[in-house]
């Protein structure tokens, strides 16, 4: 399926709206040519509120509110069985510990609702496939397992990785057959990722915090999920025993757009202009289905000493491609460089609609009538 046969618009619901990513979902489907808004969810708190009032003083993005999104009655996340007849799947991006976000993810795909989800709660689950799809659409056939477990027959939880590593694996992955051995990344991460603007994080303001909770575990294990593979039988997917990472993530006053200084060590050291080569020639599956979001190009070299910047490069592609600079040669390992993404663009809410659009072209999101 491409955007050219998708006939008529998946109904969708945001659970936590009222959050940055979730303000940052709403804004990006206002026009989505396969998706429609039909439910706006928040917790109880902003429950039976209209949306823009809910909202109130912390609207964070830099685009005013959606029209479409002002007058919305604010529904309770919690109330599956009022949300489920009015959408086809949803996105999921609450403010909640990891235990009561996977049952409330787990609740909804058990009610037969399909949730694509920008939490990091069930990443970890060996049935849940966490996508890029531009790296590892195929993960998606763990779904089917998925469903068995959770007893449904539609209804299934897929998630997007953390928001740093998806501006340095696009980059690695390309070069991967060249046997990636050792991987040391040093990330630089935009205040955004904790959901805060310099007028709510004024102490950030010149500021560098050289520890973020959790993620510098995340940005060692999730890219060997990503890297891995769905097992024979299809029950799970099974990590890449290799490579090794080493990360360290800092918090800098950036509003957004994670940045990651990356070397790496192979078992067979390319050439400086194979490297260029593989970026260069990256071509993607969802560039070829024809995804609405699909960034094309999805990798681009900046041959400038000085680039990628945060300010300037964080849109490229609409905030969806991820740049790099600065190859050379690195006397510890074998290479370096410096890559840029858009944290809550492609790291958030833009990688949580790609992978959305991607499961709707293979068929495992549907219209809720056609089940």
């Amino acid at each position: 399926m491409t955007c050219e046969n998708m006939k008529r618009k998946f109904r969708v619901g945001i659970i936590g709206a009222t959050g940055m990513v979730g303000q940052r979902f709403v804004c990006l489907l206002e026009n989505h040519p396969w998706f429609q808004v039909t439910c706006l969810c928040a917790s109880s708190r902003s429950a039976n509120q209209r949306y823009e009032d809910a909202v109130s003083s912390r609207w964070a993005m830099e685009q005013p509110m959606p029209a479409y999104a002002k007058d919305m009655t604010a529904l309770d996340a919690a109330d599956v069985d009022r949300i489920s007849p009015l959408v086809d799947f949803v996105f999921c991006a609450v403010s909640m510990d990891k235990e009561n976000t996977r049952k409330l993810e787990e609740t909804y795909a058990q009610k037969e609702i399909p949730v694509v989800s920008n939490n990091s709660a069930c990443r970890g689950v060996s049935d849940v496939p966490m996508i890029i799809p531009e790296i590892n659409a195929d993960h998606t056939r763990v779904i089917a397992a998925q469903r068995k477990r959770l007893g449904s027959k539609h209804g299934f939880i897929a998630v997007k990785p953390n928001c740093s590593i998806q501006s340095y694996v696009p980059a690695l992955t390309p070069l991967m057959h060249y046997g990636i051995e050792k991987i040391h990344v040093c990330t630089y991460q935009a205040i955004s990722g904790a959901g805060k603007t310099f007028e709510t994080w004024p102490e950030m303001v010149g500021n560098v915090i050289p520890f973020i909770g959790g993620e510098e575990e995340k940005s060692e294990k999730e890219p060997l999920k990503v890297w891995g593979h769905v097992s024979e039988d299809g029950s799970e997917i099974i990590p890449a025993a290799s490579p090794v990472i080493s990360a360290q993530c800092l918090r800098v006053p950036v509003q957004d757009g994670h940045m990651a200084a990356v070397s790496v060590r192979f078992a067979n050291k390319p050439s400086k202009e194979d490297i260029l080569n593989a970026w260069q020639k990256n071509g993607t599956i969802a560039q070829e289905l024809g995804l609405p979001s699909a960034p094309t190009p999805f990798l681009r070299y900046m041959e400038e000493d000085n680039r990628p910047q945060s300010l300037l490069d964080r849109d490229f592609e609409h905030g969806m491609g991820v740049s790099i600079g600065r190859l050379r040669e690195d006397p510890l390992f074998d290479y370096k460089f410096v890559c840029l993404s858009h944290n809550t663009l492609r790291g958030a809410a833009g990688g949580g609609v790609l992978s959305a659009e991607l499961l709707c072209a293979q068929g495992y999101i549907t219209h809720r009538e056609e089940m």
